[in-house]
């Protein structure tokens, strides 16, 4: 490929972008974010989190195959305490589902 050729793929992948994002400029201010669509794309968020969380408690794989379930249903149980705790706040759920994980792995080994 020549020098040109790699210019016009940058730039056309560039134009690509931002037509998108205009788009999305003009298109966000019709959006209402109290309207059903939206709530019901929230909705479907939600479902698909629970579900990716779900499967990986009943159905893990590679290293968290190698974790009891036991183990793995304490540390959701804290993380869902710790999100409830600090107010509803996802960072505080994440944080104390993974450093629950963490430290029952170390206490049980």
């Amino acid at each position: 490929m020549t020098t040109e050729t790699l210019w016009i793929i940058v730039l056309g992948c560039g134009a690509a972008t931002f037509l998108w994002r205009a788009l999305g400029v003009a298109v966000v201010r019709r959006i209402d974010p109290q309207g059903p669509l939206f709530k019901w794309v929230t909705c479907v968020s939600y479902a698909m989190v629970a579900g990716l969380i779900f499967r990986m408690l009943i159905l893990p794989e590679s290293e968290l195959a190698t974790v009891p379930l036991w183990l793995r249903c304490t540390s959701i149980a804290i993380a869902f305490a710790a999100y409830f705790v600090a107010g509803r706040r996802l960072v505080a759920g994440v944080l104390g589902g993974g450093v629950s994980l963490s430290a029952l792995m170390f206490l049980v080994s």
